[in-house]
């Protein structure tokens, strides 16, 4: 009789290093040997791992400074990623167009683990504003547009995903409880938004919608409109949700999905 254990494949640990130092590089831009060893690889393992990225392209060192940064392979392979293309084509003219009917700022994101991650941001034309960037990754569990992605999850996946970190307390209104944050997303579930009440950074407000669900196309995508706390008014978040549901329902429709998202 085969066993669990047995079933499930073993990880390769040096291939799991060689992925975060690749994460790692990209998240700074470039580091030296010192900063990957700072970051917790053992300096033997961080030699022959960083030889062999460099050998293999997917990073490049430089013999001046001495510092590593993301190589020609990254760039390919990331330029040959098709997953969330067709999502990106069909948002880019409703974020447009919500942009000029709120006047704030619109993101999208997937989910990836517990991070909501940007994958495209329509910026608001007012002067004040959150400052964010395209491949940001946010905790999910303190933003409006991670408790949303979180929604489209099975209770039993969020739970698990929530418990398998520790929850950073961001703001005094952050909810770091495992339960209490499912009940957060189920409600949210039911609503069909969910918001970020000053829970990532105090005086910013954020409401989102799902957009997509990973079993309808592979992407688990939502949408979301973020603006300072005083510029809501005494309807926030209903005044900013048939906005999103509209958006919404209208790329579900550009990429062929069925059923829309109720009022």
């Amino acid at each position: 009789m085969v066993t669990a254990a047995e079933q499930t494949p073993k990880k390769v640990k040096s291939a799991g290093r060689a992925l975060e130092i690749v994460d790692f590089v990209a998240e700074h831009g470039s580091v030296t040997f010192q900063d990957v060893v700072d970051y917790g690889l053992p300096k033997s393992s961080a030699h022959g791992l960083l030889a062999t990225l460099v050998e293999s392209g997917w990073l490049e060192h430089s013999t001046q400074t001495r510092r590593y940064r993301l190589g020609l392979r990254a760039w390919q392979v990331g330029h040959s990623y098709q997953g969330h293309q067709i999502l990106l084509e069909t948002s880019q003219d409703v974020m447009d167009d919500t942009v000029a009917r709120v006047g704030e700022t619109v993101q999208l994101a997937r989910l990836e683990g517990i991070e909501n991650v940007y994958i495209a941001i329509r910026l608001s034309p007012k002067p004040m504003r959150m400052a964010s960037t395209v491949g940001m990754r946010l905790h999910a569990h303190a933003t409006g547009i991670g408790k949303a992605l979180l929604s489209t999850l099975d209770p039993g996946e969020a739970r698990r995903r929530l418990e398998s970190v520790a929850l950073p307390r961001l703001t005094p209104n952050t909810v770091t409880d495992v339960d209490e944050l499912m009940r957060v997303i189920g409600r949210s579930r039911d609503l069909g938004y969910a918001v970020d009440d000053e829970e990532f950074i105090e005086g910013c407000r954020c409401v989102a919608v799902p957009v997509a669900a990973e079993d309808e196309t592979g992407v688990c995508a939502a949408m979301s409109v973020t603006m300072p706390t005083s510029r809501t008014d005494d309807r926030w978040p209903h005044s900013m949700y048939p906005v999103l549901r509209e958006g919404a329902n209208r790329i579900r429709s550009a990429m062929g999905l069925s059923g829309a998202l109720s009022p």
